[in-house]
């Protein structure tokens, strides 16, 4: 691999694993600006909240209550987190390609489950989607499907006989249909909707890998292995119906990154397939339709827009059939906009939270991803020229490609953050989007232990120290 004059690798140059480390001074400074982030937030946070309590948070920049513990998850998850720091790197450079995969999977779940046990089975997983503003709490109100999507708009704002309660009425009814979907096959209660979320967000950490093999490289998505597996997410990603909206959403881009590049048998299937899920998307969240733009992100890498077509035929697929069912998507969201307003929403300061938001995602997605963005945005420049129109060729070296990736999910979280419809609790609600910064990582050097091991730490303190609500 070639270095310059005085043995620093190109700026747009993955490290291989194990190789020598460059300095990376500029990449403690990065992680330093994050943590700087989260100390103003909170400083300031706390000054306002109990100056006015307009912020409506306990633990300024989270959505949580101070409360220090330990429980029969934390062993586990102290077991997990020294598995993956020390033979993660290692395993993700060795392991054939479907066992990377499932032994990613398999680690995700694992750390995901021993955290959200720190506070034991019933509380930390049973009673998280049961409570009164949790999406189970209406299950009996949808007997009759058809009549409840023809009148849900219509229990939506604050005051409306018979409201919907917070998360329901916030998201299309496509969220607590899974949940009714579920109770009817015989998977309902608390602890199958909590199993489900964790499952099926567990499983975004492959969609991710699948989507970097394809539009950068497969070294590229090795790196990312460990930090996916291991990320501070978790934390919320546990018994979160975010968690299960991220999994969505994920293999979305996935089987789209599949089509645009045709590394599957069956690209026109894998295209319908990706459009299928973001419309489904769609109907779990309404912020979600800014998947598009990490969407368009793929599609400029792939330099194509041949899987176009069909992946709009699939996408209309659910909002057909949700219109037809009576359920008017644009007429709802207006709706909300009304409620959210009249809730903590219209209460909560946006200038504090155009920032403060930065600063819960920064503790989701830890010091060590900030730490790539840092290196993301030196590539940025470059990156972005590189997708100029003419150019006939997919952009650059992985490094950039992986650039461009990032740099899409990250306007996705500055659009929802200047939409002011994010105004705190993005530690969960931007879920969907964070798993996409967290590939940056593979730009850092070296063996990157110590970076892992960062991650376990902001994840367990936060998990033990913090109750973080729903």
């Amino acid at each position: 691999m070639k270095t310059d004059e005085r043995g620093h690798l190109p700026a747009d140059t993955l490290p291989r694993e194990g190789t020598p480390r460059p300095p990376h001074r500029r990449d403690l400074v990065a992680a330093a600006v994050g943590v700087a982030l989260v100390t103003a937030a909170s400083l300031v946070g706390w000054a306002i909240q109990r100056a006015d309590g307009s912020l409506q948070v306990n633990w300024p920049p989270l959505l949580g209550t101070w409360d220090p513990r330990l429980g029969p998850g934390t062993p586990a998850a102290l077991a997990v987190a020294v598995l993956i720091v020390a033979y993660g790197p290692g395993l993700a450079a060795r392991l054939p390609w479907r066992a990377l995969l499932l032994t990613t999977w398999a680690a995700a779940l694992a750390w995901t489950f021993s955290l959200a046990l720190v506070d034991g089975w019933r509380t930390g997983v049973a009673r998280r989607l049961t409570t009164k503003h949790e999406y189970l709490s209406v299950i009996d109100r949808f007997t009759d499907i058809g009549t409840t999507l023809r009148g849900f708009a219509d229990h939506i704002v604050i005051g409306e006989p018979g409201n919907w309660p917070a998360h329901v009425a916030g998201h299309p009814p496509g969220a607590t249909l899974t949940f009714v979907w579920l109770d009817r096959i015989g998977l309902g209660g608390g602890s199958w909707a909590g199993v489900w979320c964790i499952v099926v967000g567990g499983s975004a950490v492959v969609a991710v890998l699948v989507t970097l093999r394809a539009l950068t490289d497969e070294p590229t998505a090795r790196r990312a292995a460990p930090f996916l597996a291991l990320a501070p997410a978790a934390v919320w990603m546990g018994t979160s119906a975010d968690g299960y909206f991220a999994g969505v959403a994920a293999w979305s881009l996935a089987l789209l990154a599949l089509a645009a590049t045709r590394t599957t048998r069956l690209p026109a299937v894998a295209a319908l397939g990706a459009g299928l899920l973001y419309g489904f998307t769609c109907y779990l969240s309404y912020g979600l339709t800014l998947m598009a733009l990490p969407g368009l992100g793929v599609l400029a890498l792939a330099r194509t827009a041949r899987p176009l077509p069909l992946v709009l035929v699939g996408a209309s697929v659910v909002p057909v059939a949700f219109t037809l069912a009576g359920f008017n998507w644009w007429e709802a969201y207006q709706e909300l906009v009304v409620r959210y307003y009249q809730g903590a929403g219209g209460v909560r300061p946006y200038a504090y939270w155009i920032w403060g938001n930065l600063a819960a995602t920064t503790l989701a997605v830890g010091l060590a991803t900030v730490a790539g963005l840092g290196r993301v945005l030196t590539l940025a420049p470059r990156a972005v020229r590189e997708l100029r129109p003419g150019r006939d060729h997919t952009p650059g070296t992985p490094a950039l490609r992986l650039a461009v990736l990032v740099l899409a999910a990250l306007l996705a979280i500055l659009a929802a953050d200047l939409s002011g419809m994010s105004k705190a609790e993005t530690e969960r609600i931007w879920l969907p989007f964070m798993l996409w910064l967290i590939p940056a990582t593979a730009l850092l050097p070296g063996r990157r232990r110590g970076w892992l091991a960062g991650q376990a730490v902001v994840a367990l303190l936060v998990n033990h120290l913090v109750f973080t609500g729903w």
